[in-house]
């Protein structure tokens, strides 16, 4: 393939394969016949092998052929996405960028991050659905899903962009119960706020410094099915919970919310831009990433 013309005979030859015959392939590609035949008898020059059985009625492959027609093919579509992507990564960003995203994760910092993009790309529009449930890319509903957490399926085509601590946190008042020194033990006298859309809602392994692990399965006092609900409890005096940093980022600052057993930690979750099955990614949901992702170094960050 290091003479350019290789590319334009093996499309002339697979035109001629699928047409069935050299003067639809010519109209098909908009040349002459005598182009198509003269290129494809240089292409079976090359190659040193007969590709086609030529007969007054029709043209068919042979069994080489019918072999290299298969990778013909590809080699042509893998052309036609790489200059459909250089076209993309040319053009500015424009049209409907359709995700999805889970209510807690897109409402804090999704959706800000929405109206920015499309303040700085009046030739985009969004819509977002909001939804703790994984919605299915396949279909072409949507051009981009963000999940937080862990990814269950690892054949997924995605990127992490981000990442997320998880808090043990309560109101001041209830922080005062188990004190300062009190390790994860201690907060099974205390009520506890279950977030039903996590797996293991009341199964929590805490880490120290030293590297000393201790799980703690604490007692529902009151099962939640959304995240800001649990939130909600807890402002409210209801219980402890876990709950994400993004979440409570506010809360924490203000003194609403304390941070329990400082020195322990729970383990981080990934927050991922997951793509449908695609050969390349239009401009719009590249840069919606980029900037999703900047936006989420800042946080980070701050």
């Amino acid at each position: 393939m290091s003479d350019p013309r290789h590319l334009n005979r093996i499309a002339y030859f697979a035109a001629v394969v699928e047409t069935g015959s050299f003067t639809a392939a010519a109209a098909r590609l908009g040349i002459t016949k005598a182009v198509v035949s003269q290129q494809v008898a240089k292409l079976e020059e090359e190659v040193g092998a007969s590709l086609l059985v030529r007969t007054t009625r029709k043209v068919r492959p042979t069994e080489a052929g019918m072999s290299f027609h298969r990778r013909c093919v590809v080699i042509l579509r893998e052309a036609e996405d790489a200059f459909g992507e250089l076209a993309e990564t040319a053009a500015a960003p424009s049209g409907l960028l359709r995700l999805t995203a889970p209510f807690d994760y897109g409402v804090a910092v999704v959706v800000p991050a929405i109206a920015a993009f499309v303040a700085a790309h009046p030739a985009c529009k969004a819509d977002m659905a909001l939804s703790d449930q994984s919605l299915d890319l396949v279909g072409g509903t949507f051009d981009l899903a963000i999940r937080v957490g862990w990814l269950a399926d690892t054949s997924l085509q995605a990127r992490q962009f981000g990442s997320f601590r998880q808090l043990l946190v309560g109101t001041p008042s209830l922080a005062a119960q188990i004190g300062e020194e009190a390790g994860p033990e201690d907060i099974a006298a205390l009520p506890f706020v279950a977030n039903t859309v996590l797996r293991t809602p009341l199964s929590w392994q805490f880490s120290a410094v030293t590297g000393e692990v201790r799980t703690v399965s604490p007692r529902a006092s009151i099962a939640l099915d959304a995240t800001f609900a649990v939130r909600e409890a807890v402002r409210e005096g209801a219980g402890l919970s876990v709950l994400p940093d993004y979440c409570v980022v506010d809360d924490l600052a203000s003194g609403r919310l304390v941070r329990l057993l400082p020195g322990w930690s729970l383990p981080p979750g990934g927050i991922h831009a997951v793509f449908p099955a695609a050969r390349f990614r239009p401009t719009k949901v590249r840069a919606f990433v980029d900037l999703l992702t900047e936006r989420e170094r800042r946080r980070m960050a701050g």
